[in-house]
């Protein structure tokens, strides 16, 4: 018998809504709705358009309805930190602001005013970004949080936006750096020290929430039964997808490859200590309250930029031919660090790739191909560096890491992971995120029984693509240069 669900997945890039199946267990799952996530930019300052995405999100509603079928649920994931205000009438407040919006290094002075990071960290075992939620709450004026009454993520949001029922499902909750892991409790000691209002924080839920039935009136604007469920499963999307990792036993690790790319291990506590502090990894919660310690890391945004900037020069270029001519390209000319600062803020990255090359000595990229060859055998060097010092964290010998993601679709990108970590890469699935979100609405209304039963699902469901290490000498060489970048 099949059982259907839909997965509202709001990324950086585009949302979309899926529709997902269980039948035989096995899981599929059909895009029924896309839309662009179009930031807003004015007077130096970046939101997101939640009005324009919700809206996107009743017009795939209302696809769904049309297809007549009979849904278990819905559940919305997005993208972590950022975060929308309602004030006392329940109206979400303008503007939303954009995690990349230039205000954080002002959130950053304002927090370190009131408190130090060695506090931040041993209340929330949350990696330093200047775009963490605690930060932009430390830039926004007082006023302004004085007349906000709810704080939700981005995903928690829209499921109060379907349903009506305020809360905030703890995987999003351990994005904010002001949720304490060990507690497993809002830091009301950090809260205090930057005086953020605490009334406005509302109950954290665990994973697989049952929240209830859609609002009246969307049901009616939508064409679905109010009937259809509302669950929290995991409003974090990385949460979301490490639970639909298709892996079994132990020493693996997983990378969620897309604008960002995180890379880490699923644990059953937080790593809260020295060293844990200065490699900068992040503890955040999964389903079960299991720990994801992970490291956020760049990404493919770098080549997102390039491919938006060549763009508005005229020069149209797909994902495809994107690596296809970085395949073509020499290895090795040059490498970047892609956790320099100079790459996380929008505009220009392949001028901010051309600079870093000059002060480094390096060639200067000249082509399209030369520069995301750069940059993914860059991004593959991060990655083992980073697989490195979660063996030294954990004590454990990794053997094996999975790619899950949109970015697991890149053939070229995991063969340089696999020959950069020395191991075997298992690519697969791409649309992790939205198969996380399904499972676990499997699991909180009883169709699946536990999380190993999930991934049970998800072996039988996923053709994975195993990529095995080669060309060992010339990596050798590499990860020994690449130690050497600033």
């Amino acid at each position: 018998m099949s059982t259907h669900y839909l997965a509202a997945d709001l990324g950086a890039e585009s949302g979309r809504l899926m529709l997902g199946t269980i039948d035989g267990g096995t899981l599929s799952l059909e895009e029924l709705h896309r839309f662009p996530n179009t930031p807003i930019k004015g007077e130096g300052s970046l939101h997101w358009n939640i009005p324009a995405l919700f809206c996107e999100l009743k017009a795939g509603l209302k696809k769904a309805a049309a297809r007549g079928l009979p849904y278990a649920g819905i559940s919305t994931d997005s993208w972590g930190v950022d975060y929308l205000l309602f004030d006392a009438g329940g109206e979400l407040m303008s503007p939303t602001f954009h995690y990349r919006d230039p205000r954080t290094a002002q959130g950053v002075k304002n927090a370190y005013a009131k408190t130090d990071w060695p506090t931040i960290f041993a209340e929330t075992g949350i990696q330093y970004m200047p775009l963490n939620t605690l930060f932009q709450l430390a830039a926004e004026s007082s006023a302004r949080l004085q007349q906000a009454k709810l704080i939700l993520g981005v995903g928690d949001g829209f499921n109060y936006l379907l349903c009506g029922k305020a809360c905030i499902e703890v995987s999003m909750a351990s994005t904010f750096q002001l949720y304490n892991p060990v507690a497993r409790a809002w830091s009301d000691r950090l809260m205090k020290l930057l005086g953020l209002p605490r009334a406005m924080f509302p109950e954290i839920v665990p994973s697989g929430t049952r929240l209830g039935g859609l609002k009246p009136e969307l049901a009616a604007e939508t064409g679905l039964p109010h009937s259809v469920e509302v669950l929290a499963t995991c409003s974090h999307d990385t949460g979301a997808a490490v639970v639909a990792v298709p892996a079994s036993g132990e020493n693996w690790a997983y990378l969620s490859s897309g604008t960002w790319s995180l890379m880490g291990v699923e644990l059953p506590e937080p790593i809260i200590n020295d060293a844990c502090r200065e490699f900068n990894f992040t503890n955040e919660i999964g389903h079960g309250h299991t720990v994801r310690l992970l490291k956020n890391i760049v990404g493919l945004w770098i080549v997102q930029e390039c491919r938006r900037e060549w763009a508005a020069q005229g020069h149209e270029h797909d994902y495809a031919e994107l690596t296809r001519l970085a395949s073509h390209a020499a290895p090795f000319v040059s490498l970047i660090n892609p956790a320099d600062a100079r790459f996380v803020p929008p505009g220009e990255m392949p001028a901010k790739i051309a600079a870093y090359c000059r002060e480094t000595g390096q060639p200067v990229p000249d082509n399209p191909g030369a520069t995301i060859r750069c940059v993914l055998e860059s991004l593959a060097l991060l990655y083992a560096r980073t697989l490195k010092q979660i063996e030294q964290l954990t004590r454990r010998k990794i053997e094996r890491l999975h790619i899950v993601g949109g970015g697991s679709k890149n053939v070229l990108l995991n063969q340089l992971t696999a020959n950069a970590v020395e191991m075997p890469v298992v690519a697969g699935p791409a649309e992790a995120t939205a198969a996380g979100n399904v499972l676990l609405q499997a699991i909180a209304l009883g169709h699946v029984a536990s999380l190993a039963a999930a991934r049970d699902i998800m072996r039988s469901s996923t053709v994975s693509a195993i990529t095995e290490p080669s060309n060992q000498l010339a990596w050798a060489s590499a990860r020994g240069r690449f130690v050497r970048l600033p």
